[in-house]
């Protein structure tokens, strides 16, 4: 088989010969395979784009973890000292810093030399983010102030390369291209497996490493071919789980897992209603020497302590208006360790308890999946992993148009591939595209897009003089 047998239709040499008064029925993957290879070529060709700008900013992403560590050691690293001042002394000198930011959480350092990070609600900042003032927790020093954003705590740095990887900074109309890129993701990496997988070869080797020799479209054609293979998992992963928080698909897909008894619990944090506590609302400095009754910040860690909250990577979100101390951890290292407690500011009674092995299967997933897609589900190993996925699929991008511009002009496989596919088989597969671009509508509209086109240049070709067609 020569390389042009991946991108031309199957020839009829294997057929029965035109005598033949019954002809053989063609296999499954035989009938399927020139669909397979129309669709991998227009999705490759005309989605590709937006998967390349997906991949570069995604590989922006996931060496920023790094970078913000040299961006921002003064805020983030001091000198280790002999003793730590309490949370409610550190926290004060934050309110000082900036009188007028209502104190809303606090992090403590998760290992010496790490500052304490106290989040406020100010007006200087977005209205989703915080601004984070570190505190030396040794001395007292306030290294510095900068907005903070999300849970894993994105400073400014990583916070604009997430905006661009995931809406170019265009806001919700910029996030049809991440959603759009999302969507056809596990779509191309799929096809491409079967049609690779699918090629007759001598060697069984070529099917996993690449072939060496000269360059060519052959040659390149082995690049794309074994490195898809092995980044295959790790982009349909990354699609599924870049899904859940897209506009339309993420919908769909939050009311399947809801209905599927995957929600995510909620922790209530409501305090008792006898509590002197109600009506401080936000003037909570962390301090005991506020009006009402407190515990304070550094005793309601320690009951968080003995309610078995024991991860040294925690965050303690002060009471508002009639609800408690939330303490969770935040340690998303394997194994995690996401169990989170309410406590009463009265008295630091327990008031609910939400541990990360209770939830469901399914929310539990969910969850784990999000975070390795965000980087901070294994550290340093998770975003060397997200990096090497990135640089593969910029890589597979850039031999597909390379093979595409080698074998110009051309095109994949004739036009009319659907009428090879035996009816009992055709039919099923409709519907099933059917409901899968309902449940994925960007993938659905588009496919509809690709179908209009490849009719209308038939169309085209149909009428005008002298051309052919194989529609």
């Amino acid at each position: 088989m020569t390389i042009d047998d991946l991108a031309r239709p199957e020839t009829p040499g294997s057929e029965a010969p035109p005598s033949a008064k019954t002809p053989t029925r063609p296999g499954t993957w035989s009938a399927l395979r020139p669909l397979v290879l129309r669709l991998h070529f227009y999705a490759g060709v005309l989605v590709a784009p937006f998967l390349l700008v997906a991949a570069v900013s995604g590989l922006l992403y996931a060496l920023s973890f790094q970078a913000e560590k040299v961006v921002y050691a003064h805020e983030l690293e001091v000198p280790v000292g002999d003793t730590a001042l309490p949370l409610s002394r550190q926290v004060d000198i934050a309110r000082e810093a900036n009188p007028d930011g209502t104190v809303t959480a606090v992090w403590p350092g998760a290992e010496p030399g790490a500052t304490t990070r106290v989040l406020m609600a100010d007006p200087g900042v977005a209205e989703d983010a915080s601004l984070a003032v570190f505190v030396d927790p040794y001395t007292g020093e306030v290294r510095g102030q900068l907005p903070s954003y999300g849970s894993s705590g994105a400073l400014p740095l990583r916070t604009w390369i997430d905006g661009l990887h995931r809406d170019l900074h265009l806001g919700d109309l910029g996030r049809n291209y991440s959603e759009l890129a999302a969507s056809w993701l596990w779509v191309i990496a799929l096809g491409g497996v079967l049609l690779w997988v699918g090629r007759r070869r001598r060697n069984r080797r070529a099917l996993v490493l690449p072939e060496r020799g000269p360059k060519s479209r052959r040659r390149t054609l082995s690049w794309h071919g074994s490195v898809g293979l092995w980044a295959a998992l790790g982009l349909v992963l990354l699609s599924a789980t870049g899904l859940t928080w897209s506009r339309y698909a993420g919908e769909n897909i939050g009311t399947v897992q809801d209905g599927l008894g995957g929600a995510t619990p909620t922790l209530s944090a409501g305090a008792n209603p006898g509590s002197e506590h109600e009506g401080h609302g936000g003037a909570h400095s962390g301090s005991t020497k506020t009006a009402g009754a407190d515990i304070g910040l550094d005793r309601a860690v320690g009951a968080a302590r003995a309610a078995g909250i024991d991860s040294p990577r925690i965050s303690v979100a002060l009471p508002s208006e009639g609800k408690g101390y939330v303490v969770k951890e935040t340690d998303t290292q394997f194994p995690v360790e996401l169990d989170s407690v309410a406590l009463d500011p009265a008295d630091g009674t327990l008031l609910d308890r939400l541990r990360f092995g209770d939830y469901p299967l399914l929310a539990q997933l969910t969850r784990i999946g999000i975070d390795a897609h965000t980087g901070v589900f294994l550290g340093l190993f998770n975003q060397l992993a997200l990096a090497a996925l990135a640089l593969a699929l910029v890589l597979l991008i850039l031999w597909g148009y390379r093979m595409w511009w080698l074998r110009r002009p051309g095109r994949p496989v004739a036009r009319g591939a659907w009428r090879k596919v035996p009816v009992t088989l055709l039919l099923p597969l409709a519907a099933a595209t059917a409901l899968v671009g309902w449940f994925v509508p960007l993938l659905g509209l588009s496919l509809l897009l690709f179908l209009a086109v490849d009719l209308t240049l038939a169309l085209v070709a149909k009428v005008r003089p002298g051309s052919r067609t194989t529609a």
